[in-house]
């Protein structure tokens, strides 16, 4: 079920509907929306709903024992069962073909060739997501910075809340279980900013990224010896849009979706391509994740407590264990790779530009134009299937030709549109909901039933799935 579908949007419906309805009873609207969610998940694959019913009583349980236990020892091993559980399962699931693949490699180049063993099974929806939430809990109450669930069921829907089930943002338990708790209240203006959130999300999805990666990025990254030099670079760019516009849509509708819940789940973008450095960049990128990598690796390995040298190795292991997350290829590896050498290079030219005083007037375009083009010369491993594409792309790139015969005029219309409004005036998209608000509810929700048919015309007919779904 996609959230640019008609049967997510009957879904939604039905869930407010039933939601406000149950409003004044707490239990009664937490199985409501765990109802919803579980359908929500097993539209997917309903096989599946055994796995994320099972690793969310684990770690309910493991939280009960947790908050009751004062043994140090105990706890440790309590906290080791749940982390080795969930990250077993998803290892299992998301990585046990590509290591075993590795592994096999490596034997092959010392000589012993071996056949890599290989599990048949599908990749489980959400399920990195849904991981890093539940350890995120457990860990959170070994820490003592947070007290367990009220109910089980409770804890379920914490785990299983549809709006950002599948490619979040990733929500930490102190920030949606006390929502759970409370009687839900909804304003006028609230909801006007949910069906402005959802229909933003619907317009960025269908008119930039769909018709972005349909008619310039996956030709190009399918074939990419049949295009110039600049056809390429047209494409490359277009990816950095398109994922951009891709994955913040998802957020986009996933916080609007929550808001007409009378629940609030936090921002996972904030206009990133506008960072002036990689630092700010990931300060700015699916925020979410970046803050739990902070939280939950970063900072344990160390962070930055431990002088320069094991500060850039913590950085080193973060992203290349980011990288790791989103996919089980090398590809992705080399891609948190260039992140983290990328970061490791920004605080060396953060303090050099400090001692030399360097003015931000200089510092700020050309710190943001560096870090746009490391960025988007990463995305290209990121989007590659293969090295072997990245390379040909890479070659394609720099091939010295400069045909635009394969670039229509519509995706530069498109890319433009996505740039611009990329670096919109923060007031101008203030304005713009103001004016929303104003208007009566009906036009506002025909204003997003427009939307959605425009939206649809303009990109291709059949509904895309988001490109985060994969992780």
């Amino acid at each position: 079920m996609l959230f640019n579908s008609l049967e997510y949007a009957y879904l939604l419906i039905g869930s407010v509907f039933a939601y406000w309805l149950a409003a004044e009873h707490r239990q009664l609207r937490i199985v409501l929306l765990l109802i919803a969610s579980y359908f929500f998940y097993a539209s997917w694959n309903a096989k599946y709903l055994a796995l994320i019913f099972m690793s969310s009583s684990l770690d309910y349980f493991v939280g009960k024992l947790l908050a009751q236990e004062a043994k140090p020892a105990k706890r440790k091993a309590l906290l080791a069962v749940s982390a080795t559980i969930n990250l077993g399962i998803l290892a299992t699931f998301k990585y046990f073909n590509f290591f075993s693949h590795e592994i096999a490699r490596a034997l092959s180049f010392a000589g012993l060739e071996t056949s890599p063993a290989h599990l048949d099974v599908l990749l489980p929806v959400g399920i990195s997501f849904y991981t890093f939430q539940t350890l995120s809990y457990t860990i959170d109450i070994y820490r003592d910075k947070l007290t367990p669930a009220r109910s089980y069921t409770q804890y379920l829907l914490y785990v299983s809340f549809f709006p950002q089930l599948v490619a979040g943002p990733i929500v930490r338990a102190r920030d949606l279980l006390p929502q759970l708790e409370r009687r839900p209240s909804l304003t006028s203006f609230e909801g006007s900013q949910a069906l402005w959130r959802i229909g933003v999300g619907l317009a960025k999805k269908a008119i930039i990224a769909d018709y972005l990666g349909a008619h310039i990025v996956d030709p190009v990254f399918g074939n990419p010896q049949m295009y110039s030099s600049l056809e390429t670079l047209v494409a490359v760019y277009a990816y950095a849009f398109q994922i951009y516009a891709d994955f913040s849509a998802y957020s986009d509708i996933a916080i609007g979706s929550a808001m007409l819940l009378g629940i609030k789940i936090p921002e996972n973008f904030n206009a990133p391509y506008r960072a002036a450095n990689l630092r700010e960049f990931w300060e700015r990128w699916h925020i979410s994740l970046s803050t739990w990598l902070r939280d939950y690796l970063y900072i344990p390995l160390g962070g930055s407590r431990k002088g320069r040298v094991r500060t850039y190795v913590n950085l080193m292991i973060t992203m290349l264990l980011g990288g790791l997350w989103h996919g089980a290829a090398m590809t992705f590896v080399v891609w948190g790779a260039i992140h983290g050498c990328a970061l490791v290079v920004t605080r060396f030219l953060q303090r050099a530009a400090d001692k030399h005083r360097i003015p931000s007037s200089i510092r700020k375009p050309v710190g943001v134009f560096l870090t746009f083009h490391v960025v988007v010369a990463a995305w290209v491993f990121f989007r590659a299937r293969t090295f072997d594409n990245a390379f040909e792309v890479f070659g394609s790139l720099f091939s010295g030709t400069f045909d635009t015969a394969n670039i229509p005029t519509s995706v530069i219309g498109v890319l433009v549109l996505a740039a611009l409004s990329h670096w919109f005036p923060d007031r101008w998209l203030a304005s713009a909901v103001r004016l929303y608000h104003s208007i009566p509810s009906v036009a506002q929700a025909a204003v997003l039933v427009a939307i959605v048919f425009v939206a649809n015309f303009i990109a291709r007919t059949e509904v895309q799935p988001f490109i985060y779904f994969q992780f």
